[in-house]
């Protein structure tokens, strides 16, 4: 089946066009609205399974990191379609595994600003233009490619309740003190729809482990400042040998105020931030069929521990 297209730039339009269609060819595909954009996009998860054992797999925090979208559908695609016919992934029998964990997915936690890096908005229009008067205060960022926040100028991933002032003080440090292509923090933790709808949302349900996709360095990042969640090390170091990417501590001017550190500091369970893919963001969306390779057995082998 091949529903979801690995060689188009991938919109929110195409994101909601492909849900319809995995909704309609696979019943049992349970999809939400958790949360609504600055510039009232819906915010998605999908839930696959009936099992108590949930983990969570999120993608595209960051506008120019939106391949992680195309990835994280793919594998719902391929998931359904797997367990329709009875059949596995990465060794694991589908149906096995949709019996004993449910998975939730969040494709695309900045629909706005990826529409921006794909190229949905007329470059005429009030919503680019507003996008670029942000970014004409920071001239040595290419824009649009360079755009990683949302529509508010605010980076997603420097949102949550975890030392958050310190990674403003950093950010701050670097000049990014105002509404940014990238790196701004906001006037505080939690003040973006989006960041606010994956923090409500990880705190409705209990997961025991989740992962954040984004690009480029083909990195795994396990643990946040002091805390090593249990397992969370051995586990990371199957997630390296299965995918080839090395595990690594975050540098310490991005080791704070991030989803993965957030879900550590809060569970002490194990959350990844997974650096898919290598280069200069946006990465060609020729690197897909790699990035997917090397991303496919992770995210089975996390609903089987």
């Amino acid at each position: 089946m091949n529903i979801v297209p690995t060689t188009l730039p991938y919109t929110s339009m195409l994101l909601r066009q492909n849900l319809n269609v995995l909704l309609r060819t696979f019943p049992f595909l349970n999809l939400q609205i958790v949360g609504i954009s600055v510039l009232g996009r819906p915010i998605y998860a999908l839930k696959l399974g009936r099992g108590q054992k949930k983990v969570f797999y999120s993608a595209s925090y960051h506008a120019n990191e939106w391949i992680t979208s195309v990835l994280l559908m793919k594998f719902v695609e391929d998931y359904c379609d797997a367990y329709m016919n009875n059949g596995s992934l990465y060794g694991y029998r589908v149906s096995n595994l949709f019996n004993s964990v449910s998975i939730y997915i969040m494709p695309m936690v900045n629909p706005d600003g990826v529409d921006l890096v794909t190229g949905a908005y007329n470059e005429n229009g009030s919503i680019y233009r507003s996008f670029q008067s942000i970014a004409n205060n920071f001239p040595s960022i290419p824009f649009p490619d360079g755009w990683k926040a949302n529509f508010n100028g605010v980076d997603l991933n420097l949102q949550f309740p975890a030392r958050w002032q310190e990674a403003k003080k950093i950010k701050f440090e670097q000049g990014y003190n105002k509404p940014a292509p990238r790196d701004f923090v906001g006037f505080g933790p939690l003040t973006e729809p989006e960041s606010l709808a994956i923090y409500n949302f990880t705190l409705k349900n209990n997961f025991a482990l989740t992962i954040s996709y984004h690009t480029q360095g083909k990195e795994i990042y396990w643990n946040f400042q002091d805390i090593n969640p249990p397992n969370g090390y051995e586990i990371g170091k199957v997630f390296a040998n299965i995918s080839g990417y090395t595990l690594a501590n975050v540098p310490y001017n991005s080791s704070f105020a991030g989803y993965k550190d957030w879900f550590i500091q809060n569970f002490n369970r194990p959350g990844y931030t997974i650096e898919a893919g290598i280069g200069v963001n946006p990465l060609s969306i020729l690197q897909f069929e790699q990035i997917y390779s090397d991303n496919e057995g992770i995210l089975v082998y996390s609903m089987s521990i």
